[in-house]
């Protein structure tokens, strides 16, 4: 079976002439980068890269990875994502999901009515917004807010979501 990669961050730009990333965190504690021991950079899962120190910056972390020591070998990962396997996942709190559990769950309404599919997460500073493919031909989508008013239930065992729908929220 193969390994379960996840996004942790994505490198934006370099810091400093060191080696240093600027990374925008992929999770709501940013903290998180100071618990694990290594990451992969996306494109490469076979190589790990140590992490030397943490710092923050902002909303940013900037991150030293053993190996990479200049400014230009900082550069060259601009864009790129860190990703950690699934064995350094974190346990979460109740009631909270990682991204990649949610995305492809399907969608039904509080009547058991079939309403489409959960293609993407869209994080901002407010709320998260669940993005479902509700039609495919032509292809449509609606936005959901990521909150207990809308959600009623996720079962990613069953890979199954359940939403309150008002009238405006789908069409």
């Amino acid at each position: 079976m193969a390994m379960r990669l996840l996004r942790v961050g994505q490198i934006i730009n370099a810091q400093g002439i060191r080696g240093e990333l600027r990374v925008y965190p992929l999770t709501d504690y940013k903290e998180r980068f100071e618990e694990l021991e290594y990451v992969y950079i996306e494109g490469d899962p076979s190589l790990k890269y140590d992490i030397q120190n943490v710092r923050y910056k902002n909303e940013l972390v900037l991150l030293k990875l053993k190996g990479i020591d200049d400014r230009n070998a900082a550069e060259a990962l601009k864009e790129k994502y860190l990703i950690i396997d699934e064995t350094q996942k974190r346990e979460l709190p109740e009631d909270t999901y990682l991204i990649a559990d949610l995305i492809g769950l399907e969608v039904y309404s509080e009547t058991n009515e079939w309403i489409g599919t959960l293609i993407d997460v869209i994080q901002s500073t407010g709320q998260d917004l669940y993005e479902i493919l509700i039609r495919e031909d032509p292809p449509k989508t609606a936005l959901v807010p990521a909150v207990k008013e809308f959600i009623l239930d996720v079962n990613v065992d069953k890979k199954r979501m359940t939403i309150k729908v008002i009238e405006g929220l789908i069409e």
